[in-house]
């Protein structure tokens, strides 16, 4: 999710398989992600994001922490931000964001693969599974490059009338946490350092308290599938990469500066499905059983949310 070279062939594979409908989706965040085309290893290593967080913690606002929350998700809160409707799975629109664009990567795996290769063949899974149970569910894939396409993205959800926004993405870690090593013959970078899911949402948005009812459900049930969350972004090794840990328990987090979870109107949430730059769990999110494993995680939340969700259908 720390963006640091172009991978041109594979991104052009991952071209050839854009749906025809997506239209808009983007980069996730100019303080999130960034794709480099200049691929000097360790240049410009400060404006480099981290994939998923690059964002200046001491220029962000404070905000009251809600610390680690000890038992299951209470989804009475959402009640607070409730209108007569409910939530009808067969009219129930789940918006599904495809993390970075062909022209904006995100990150390259430790074998050279751009996230938005992963990113874009994990939601198709999700989609897959979710159109069983909410019929309406719409995949969005972005066309374009950095800051703009993400407020096309927000802008396409809206137009879409989602009722939900979950943003998909994979993980890495900050530069100067990269080894090198080679592979397949050529030079290449990786972290076997850190590991595991996370999830995100912002306290700016306008149904904040929603968005983290549904975060705290996806990491419930990823942990249910026997997967564990990334705990270093409360490590002051982290740096400017450090963010408010939400829920102790579930590896929710707050990103309060990400532009997809901060200007959507609906409820939002970023799955980090995994560390794509540790070697190991590179080749274990390529597999079936992991994907079906995310892809039924998601489903399962979705479900157990669907009942309590009061919003505006």
């Amino acid at each position: 999710m720390w963006p640091r070279r172009v991978a041109v062939v594979a991104a052009t594979g991952a071209l050839l398989v854009l749906p025809i409908e997506a239209s808009a989706a983007g980069w996730l965040s100019d303080l999130f992600k960034s794709s480099q085309k200049a691929a000097k290893a360790h240049a410009r290593v400060a404006s480099r994001k981290p994939a998923h967080h690059t964002k200046h913690v001491a220029a962000t606002k404070p905000h009251p922490v809600r610390l680690a929350s000890l038992e299951p998700p209470d989804l009475s809160r959402l009640a607070l931000e409730s209108s007569p409707y409910g939530c009808d799975p067969l009219k129930f629109r789940i918006v599904l964001d495809v993390g970075h664009t062909a022209d904006s990567e995100g990150a390259i795996s430790s074998r050279n693969v751009p996230e938005f290769a992963f990113n874009l063949n994990l939601a198709r899974q999700i989609e897959q599974k979710l159109k069983a149970a909410f019929p309406e569910t719409r995949l969005i894939v972005t066309e374009g490059r950095a800051k703009p396409s993400l407020f096309t993205r927000v802008a396409t959800a809206s137009r879409l009338h989602a009722n939900l926004l979950l943003s998909v993405h994979h993980d890495s870690v900050p530069n100067k946490f990269l080894e090198n090593w080679d592979f397949d013959g050529k030079k290449s970078h990786f972290s076997d350092r850190f590991s595991g899911f996370s999830v995100w949402v912002s306290r700016d948005n306008p149904q904040f308290r929603t968005s983290l009812s549904f975060a705290e459900l996806i990491g419930k049930q990823m942990k249910a599938q026997g997967l564990q969350y990334a705990q270093q972004y409360t490590d002051p090794i982290m740096g400017h990469y450090r963010f408010p840990l939400l829920d102790k328990d579930d590896g929710v987090y707050a990103h309060d500066e990400l532009i997809v979870l901060r200007k959507s109107q609906m409820p939002a949430v970023l799955l980090e499905a995994g560390s794509i730059i540790n070697r190991d769990e590179e080749l274990k999110m390529t597999s079936p059983e992991r994907q079906d494993a995310i892809s039924n995680a998601v489903v399962t939340a979705a479900k157990d949310f669907c009942p309590a969700y009061l919003g505006p259908m």
